[in-house]
């Protein structure tokens, strides 16, 4: 509870930071209009467009907070999250020829370390996990990250996912409310962020990352890490009317 309380004023305190910064950069810019040659009537509509241009800067500043820390109060719906994968028999295990000898948890993906094998894997190509998030936010984006070939003991990526989508759900097997459909690209960058669908009919506070499919793994599918960015909603109404259409 602490941890979330902590995170709640960290954004708090970085609304109003990011706030006050952005006024002061426009009394500058104005002062600087002010000091300059240019006609008066241009001075309004430049003024403008760099309160625009400050008011989008904020809004995604703040819409980049990961809500999916363990560390801050994040967990898993084990009940609607798919089975860890536990390899063939017993005992120690390969996993992309990384060795390891216990099944990492679902939570791991909450996590920030992502080294070779520091994954949570389900069987298959299909599967999801739900993940419960410290507070009702507005979702506005996910970050998927996996190991690189550059880095992957094996030198291939087959486990990664590869098409998923991205759902709000209620606390209970209620309606979902489909946040979009992506692809991570493994000849991409290790860490990719996705856009969600803009018109949401509430916040939410459960996730359901849903893998369709992987780069070719049979076996099992491997998730490292899942960031949910987003605002607040409790926070949302402090924001200025242009800073939430901009959200």
């Amino acid at each position: 509870m602490r941890e979330r309380e902590l995170l709640e004023e960290q954004v708090a305190r970085l609304q109003a930071e990011m706030g006050a910064a952005k006024e002061a950069l426009l009394h500058s810019v104005e002062e600087v209009l002010e000091e300059s040659e240019m006609a008066e009537e241009k001075r309004g509509p430049l003024l403008d467009l760099t309160r625009a241009a400050l008011e989008k800067t904020v809004a995604n500043y703040l819409e980049m907070v990961d809500w999916a820390l363990k560390t801050t109060g994040a967990t898993i719906d084990t009940e609607r999250t798919s089975s860890t994968y536990g390899g063939r028999g017993g005992g120690a295990r390969w996993l992309g020829l990384w060795f390891f000898s216990v099944a990492n948890p679902p939570d791991t993906i909450l996590q920030p370390h992502t080294s070779p094998g520091q994954c949570w894997a389900f069987q298959g190509a299909e599967g999801q996990v739900v993940i419960r998030l410290p507070e009702h936010i507005w979702p506005r984006a996910v970050t998927v990250e996996h190991i690189s070939k550059a880095v992957s003991p094996s030198g291939q990526v087959s486990s990664a996912p590869k098409a998923f989508a991205v759902s709000g759900v209620g606390e209970e097997a209620a309606a979902e409310t489909l946040l979009g459909l992506f692809l991570f690209d493994v000849d991409k960058e290790a860490v990719q962020t996705f856009r969600l669908e803009k018109q949401l009919p509430r916040p939410f506070q459960y996730i359901k990352f849903q893998v369709q499919s992987n780069w070719g793994n049979p076996e099992y599918t491997c998730i490292y890490r899942v960031q949910v960015h987003g605002v607040l909603a409790r926070h949302n109404s402090h924001l200025s009317q242009e800073t939430r259409e901009l959200l």
